[in-house]
């Protein structure tokens, strides 16, 4: 078990608030909108399995900071892909998703702005809530020529339906919050202004039931969620490390 005061300050990329067992985690580079990297790479699943780990949750909020939920990269040196750096990838890969399914207890997303990295954080929430300029894209992977296989693959055809989700992984596409809404990838759009007070209304409504419903119908609504990233994740990976080797040997496009 983890205790609040042993994580709250352990991550540099993540700023965390609890009252009444309700954590808020917040998503960051410096205080500012979170660039993201290898750092929060190898952060989030370590986060998100101390989070799971502590009795006193209730419900956990993830949003991020500014006007971007993750949409921007760290500025890093050009690293080549070896099966040793892949290794480390393909490790924090799997933890920052499985840890995040393992968090038993209600999950809600409040989308600040364009989640155009790793949008999955956000979606794969419970309840997903968005400002009226929110953008939705898996913008790193196809686009970039890399194979979407660290769970996107898995999350978007499952939200969007099997079509509509490789459409949406092949071609870049955005969608916007008001899109987002009608195809239920969100639950509700707002103004930036009113969405961390909504997310927090939520949080406390879900929180209100008994401890172990409050746990156990997160574990159930999760658990289909589960089967499929145990079955397709690694696998999925295993095809960007491959990809990946000959499309960024040295960080750019081999000729």
């Amino acid at each position: 078990m983890a205790t609040f005061d042993e994580y709250r300050n352990q991550y540099k990329h993540v700023q965390m608030e609890r009252r009444n067992g309700i954590l808020q985690l917040t998503l960051h580079t410096d205080g500012k909108t979170l660039h993201w990297g290898e750092g929060p790479h190898s952060e989030l699943g370590k986060c998100f399995y101390d989070v799971g780990s502590d009795p006193e949750n209730r419900a956990v909020i993830i949003t991020g900071t500014e006007d971007k939920f993750i949409a921007r990269y760290a500025r890093e040196g050009q690293w080549e892909i070896t099966p040793q750096l892949w290794d480390h990838i393909y490790w924090d890969a799997k933890k920052l998703l499985m840890n995040h399914l393992d968090i038993e207890v209600p999950m809600i997303a409040a989308v600040n702005g364009p989640a155009t990295i790793h949008a999955e954080l956000a979606v794969l929430c419970d309840i997903v809530i968005a400002s009226d300029d929110a953008v939705f894209q898996d913008a790193p992977h196809f686009p970039n020529g890399i194979v979407p296989g660290d769970g996107v693959h898995i999350v978007w055809p499952l939200l969007l339906g099997a079509n509509r989700g490789r459409y949406f992984l092949l071609t870049g596409q955005k969608l916007s919050a008001q899109e987002a809404l009608t195809l239920g990838v969100v639950n509700e759009v707002m103004p930036r202004e009113q969405l961390l007070e909504r997310a927090w209304e939520l949080a406390e409504i879900v929180s209100r039931q008994p401890p172990l419903t409050v746990r156990y119908a997160r574990v159930a609504l999760t658990q289909q969620l589960k089967k499929l990233m145990l079955d397709n994740l690694g696998y999925g990976l295993a095809l960007e490390g491959l990809g990946a080797q000959e499309y960024w040997p040295g960080g750019k496009k081999k000729k």
